[in-house]
């Protein structure tokens, strides 16, 4: 289903965890992450991005989002995104373009293996260089963008199987739902994505 949005992708990564949450449950516990170190690493980049003739609209402020406040039609605005493609319990798809690359971020919900409510979230990441500061823009940050969305997913996944938990018998606690991990191998695969030899990221030069 992200085929068409992956064509010519200069980069995909995908990152995998497993949650309770309804797909807007997730994104918007996703979507609301942005802790203090974050905020500040939005200051260093906007250093950067002067150095290479860009300009940074601001810091984005942090926010707490609900799941109704998460927009699934075409064209809407979702924070510094626009959603292009959205399907309820299925997948999200929003992108950013600015003059040196395009991003996109995507959620993809499937049922866990072993059936039950737990559901298995891919959050993918597709960028398309537009010119020359593109790739070196994203070399220097990627180190970071894999920090971040990878805190992003684990954090959204366990603040909402924490609310599930809450909810159910206290006898269930401590099943280690609480600490998704984020998991790699075959990823890109399910979220209808192809990456060479088994792995979640693809680069080309």
């Amino acid at each position: 289903m992200l085929r068409p949005f992956a064509e010519g992708a200069d980069h995909v990564d995908v990152k995998t965890v497993e949650s309770e949450a309804s797909l807007r449950e997730f994104i918007a516990a996703l979507m609301s992450y942005q802790p203090a170190w974050m905020t500040a690493l939005y200051g260093v980049r906007g250093v950067f991005v002067r150095l290479l003739g860009m300009r940074q609209h601001g810091v984005p402020r942090p926010q707490h989002l609900r799941p109704e406040d998460i927009p699934m039609a075409p064209g809407s605005a979702a924070s510094f995104f626009t959603v292009r493609h959205a399907e309820e319990e299925r997948v999200w798809v929003v992108a950013a373009t600015d003059k040196h690359l395009e991003a996109t971020l995507a959620v993809v919900a499937e049922p866990a293996p072993g059936g039950g409510a737990r559901r298995r979230f891919h959050v993918v990441t597709l960028v398309h260089y537009r010119n020359w500061a593109g790739p070196v823009y994203f070399n220097v940050i990627r180190p970071f963008h894999h920090l971040v969305v990878g805190g992003m997913a684990r954090t959204a996944a366990r603040a909402v199987t924490a609310l599930g938990t809450a909810r159910r018998s206290p006898s269930r606690r401590g099943d280690g739902a609480g600490e998704p991990a984020v998991r790699r191998a075959g990823d890109s695969h399910a979220a209808g994505l192809e990456a060479p030899h088994g792995g979640t990221s693809r680069e080309r030069k």
